[in-house]
Formats: structure tokens, C-alpha cells, sequence
């Protein structure tokens, strides 16, 4: 017999161990260690059990088993932690981008033919600008609406009115979250690129994150909440930014004895080929 399961906008659908499965594959772990967890997970199911749950069950699986691929795995829940400002968020967008090979600034005003706008990333590459938008979220489920697309599209057509060559200038909505149907439709046909956790079906920001290997300092299992946010705080976003600036611990307030412990789990999720 089938079991609902409820998402996090609230809808339901039925559970899908090959859809479990294939998560914790693609987070690191190999296939006898994922259908491990997912036979545990399907002896616990009962009608009506959110995702959210079970994603926690399958997480804490990972972590009994002192897998690195626990930190992969907590991805989509620790970009949720960047908050609440969004800050971080900016922050992380540009480096990944940095990585893809563009130049690219956070917090940048530009003037359009009207008004000056304050663009969250700008960043530039073959001679072509790209003004980003950055709309962080901190609640599983929630969808950037059409009201945003169109609020960047006006801001967009703004600059692009001020350059002699349109085509070099282009804009983008990005979110560590999802889209309504809506947006993409809106978006399409505007002209207006989207970067979200799951869109495009390629390229998007989860793929950015795994080709780039610039993993959040919140999907680190090693250290705590009130860790991470002091880590924030000594503007530390990037795993590899642990490995680079170790002294950032001590002004944190994290024990020196716990300090190798850390290193070594940012060290397998940062470094490619080290988590497998």
C-alpha cells in the first residue's frame, strides 16, 4: 500500500524510495549505504509524514554513520541558515561565480536613466554585465512570486537604458529556494534569467554549488548553530574559507581541541574526490 507523504507547500504525493535513493547517492553515499538508509526509513513511514522528516531521519543516518556525505546531503537546509539578512547569500552567489571565471561585486549602485539602483551582484565576463537580484529565503517551501520578477524585470529595463548595446547587459533573479510557475513563465518570456536551488534543469544553483565545490559553512555537521552564525559574523561563508583562515575559530569562540575535527570535515566536503 502507497504512503502519502506531505510536502512542504503542503501538498502530497506518494513516497518514492527511488527518489530517496537517488539523493543520498548523489550526496556521496555509495549504494549499499543508501539502500541501507532507505529500507530503515521505509520500516518508519507512516501516512501523512512531511519531508522535512524525513529528510531529518535520512540526515541523521548519514551522521550515525559518520558519512561526509551528511554535510552534502544537508545542503538544501543549510543554504536556508545564510539568514536572516541575506548577507551571506550575496556573499556566496559572488564567490561562486568568482569561480566560474567572472569578475563580480556585491552591494554595487548603478544608475539607470531615471533612478539609481542598489544591485545585490554585479558581475561581468566576456563583455557582459550581469546584474543579479538575490532573494534569500529561511522557510523550506517558499517560492519567489511573480511580484519580484516583475519588480527586477522595471529595474533592469532601467540600466539597460542607459548602454548603447542592450545584448551586454542582461539580468537575474537568483533564490536559494524555488519559483512559481509564474515566474518562469513571466521570466521566459521577458527575457529575465532565473537561477534557483532546482532551475534551470541544468546549471542551476545546486549544480553551480557541486561543479564549484564551494559548500556553505552551514552544512558542516561538526559545528553548532550558534557557530556558524559567530563564523558569519567573521564573514566566514565558505567551507574553504575555514581551511584558509583557521584563526577565525579562536575569535569565534570554538575550543581549539574541537578545531582538527572541523578541518577534517570541511576538508572531504570541499576538496573534490575527498567525500566519495
Amino acid at each position: 500500500m502507497a504512503i502519502l507523504i506531505t510536502k512542504a507547500d503542503g501538498t502530497s504525493q506518494e513516497f518514492n524510495s527511488a527518489k530517496l535513493h537517488g539523493s543520498l547517492v548523489h550526496a556521496g553515499a555509495d549504494d549499499a549505504i543508501a539502500e541501507e538508509i532507505v529500507n530503515e526509513i521505509a520500516k518508519e513511514l507512516y501516512e501523512g509524514i512531511t519531508t522535512t522528516e524525513i529528510y531529518r531521519r535520512a540526515f541523521a543516518h548519514l551522521r550515525e554513520r559518520k558519512h561526509p556525505a551528511a554535510s552534502r546531503y544537508s545542503l538544501k537546509r543549510a543554504m536556508l541558515e545564510f539568514g536572516p539578512s541575506g548577507f551571506p547569500f550575496e556573499a556566496y552567489l559572488a564567490e561562486i561565480f568568482r569561480a566560474k571565471g567572472y569578475s563580480a561585486k556585491i552591494g554595487q549602485i548603478i544608475q539607470g536613466a531615471c533612478v539609481e539602483h542598489e544591485v545585490d551582484v554585479v558581475m561581468m565576463k566576456d563583455a557582459v554585465t550581469t546584474y543579479i537580484e538575490a532573494k534569500f529565503h529561511n522557510t523550506v517551501g517558499f517560492k519567489t512570486d511573480l511580484q519580484v520578477s516583475l519588480y527586477v524585470k522595471a529595474r533592469m529595463d532601467d540600466i539597460r537604458a542607459t548602454v548603447k548595446d542592450p545584448h551586454a547587459v542582461l539580468g537575474l533573479l537568483a533564490t536559494n529556494t524555488k519559483f512559481t510557475s509564474q515566474v518562469v513563465q513571466y521570466s521566459t518570456c521577458a527575457g529575465l534569467g532565473l537561477l534557483g536551488w532546482e532551475y534551470p534543469d541544468k546549471g542551476n544553483l545546486h549544480d553551480l554549488i557541486d561543479e564549484t565545490h564551494l559548500y556553505p559553512i552551514t552544512a558542516l555537521t561538526s559545528i553548532s548553530n550558534r557557530e556558524k552564525a559567530a563564523l558569519m559574523s567573521e564573514k566566514v561563508v565558505l567551507c574553504n574559507g575555514i581551511l584558509q583562515n583557521s584563526s577565525a575559530f579562536l575569535r569565534a569562540g570554538i575550543p581549539e581541541k574541537r578545531i582538527g575535527e572541523i578541518i577534517t570535515e570541511a576538508g572531504m566536503l570541499c576538496q573534490p574526490g575527498k567525500w566519495i
